[in-house]
């Protein structure tokens, strides 16, 4: 298993986060990679590499380019307007609204918005680059051969659409991960995201496309953040029509609702004839995670990973969420052992 991690994500510390109706200290902050890294090394994973230096020509693919070019510009554009705290959106184009970008980088930052939650700051564009560059040297590890990686990807990426970001995402690390994939010879990959909330950006990359298959297993989104997508109706659009599925479970599911779900994923990711699996991991399924509701325990995790790779395919892990408790450095190493056991 090489694990591939960037320092560049502690770039990213950002101080407030829009919860609640309260700007609180941010569930998303540098001591979660460094929670994770520290366990999975405990764990033996020992072969921690440093991304290359990847450029955007797979982003590209995924993303708008207009899209990325905000996200390099927009905290400069914040500062030179005069503003001195942290960039969230206030204003969204909603329904019935115009879908013309404001010159204004206030209306511009809502533009790109999906949620208010997101601060963007000093060196989140940077962390992000860094966070993608972790998920396409997995990918290339893939590429290479090997059937495991692990890309450390801090920030998380799920949240991140066409021409969106939120639910602290900025580039969807997965969906550039399978567009690498492919770019080197795949000709299906599957996304499989088992965090709990619903992968929305990575459903708004690839709903109309035939080449990926998306699933994702999520809290329903009738109660759960981000509330708009992921609902068991939604299959793909035009070529992509039943390339997509969503699994959305109740408060308080256990690992045997929640494995019969993977179990169901993964027979019809064979079914599509995916030749690899990007894995968009959270662990904040775990019972104690301070802004979930599902129980999944730590050993559930190790029995996860089993699952997964008991499909015979390659598997990239691109590192979503799981926040506030010691544990998830432990669940997330559990994966691994299950996915090499």
């Amino acid at each position: 298993m090489r694990v591939i991690y960037s320092e560049d994500h502690k770039l990213r510390d950002a101080k407030t986060e829009l919860h609640d109706g309260q700007l609180v200290t941010p569930f998303e902050a540098p001591f979660r990679a460094e929670w994770i890294l520290a366990a999975v090394k405990e764990a033996g994973f020992a072969d921690v590499v440093a991304p290359e230096a990847h450029g955007f020509e797979t982003a590209r693919k995924v993303h708008d380019p207009a899209y990325l070019e905000f996200l390099a510009t927009v905290w400069d554009r914040w500062v030179a307007a005069g503003y001195t705290g942290e960039a969230i959106a206030n204003s969204f184009p909603v329904r019935r609204t115009s879908q013309r970008i404001p010159e204004n980088i206030v209306g511009a930052i809502g533009h790109y918005a999906n949620a208010a939650d997101t601060s963007i700051t000093k060196g989140s564009y940077e962390a992000a680059v860094a966070s993608m560059r972790c998920a396409i040297s997995g990918a290339d590890w893939l590429n290479a051969g090997n059937r495991f990686a692990f890309a450390l990807c801090r920030p998380p990426g799920h949240h991140a659409g066409i021409d969106l970001f939120g639910g602290y995402c900025f580039i969807n690390n997965s969906g550039v991960a399978a567009q690498r994939l492919l770019d080197h010879g795949a000709k299906r990959v599957a996304v499989l995201d088992v965090d709990f909330h619903h992968g929305n950006g990575t459903q708004d990359l690839f709903y109309r496309r035939s080449d990926v298959f998306t699933a994702s297993l999520h809290g329903d989104p009738i109660h759960a953040f981000p509330y708009f997508l992921g609902h068991a109706d939604e299959a793909g659009e035009g070529q992509g029509e039943g390339a997509n599925r969503n699994y959305p479970m109740a408060p308080g599911t256990s690992f045997d609702i929640w494995s019969a779900a993977l179990a169901d994923a993964l027979l019809r990711i064979k079914t599509f004839g995916a030749e690899a699996i990007v894995m968009a991991l959270g662990v904040d399924t775990f019972e104690r995670d301070p802004i979930s509701f599902f129980k999944l325990k730590s050993e559930d995790f190790i029995r996860m990973g089993e699952m997964v790779s008991a499909a015979g395919l390659p598997v990239v892990t691109c590192m979503e969420g799981g926040y506030g408790v010691p544990e998830i450095g432990l669940n997330v190493a559990n994966v691994l052992k299950g996915l090499e056991a």
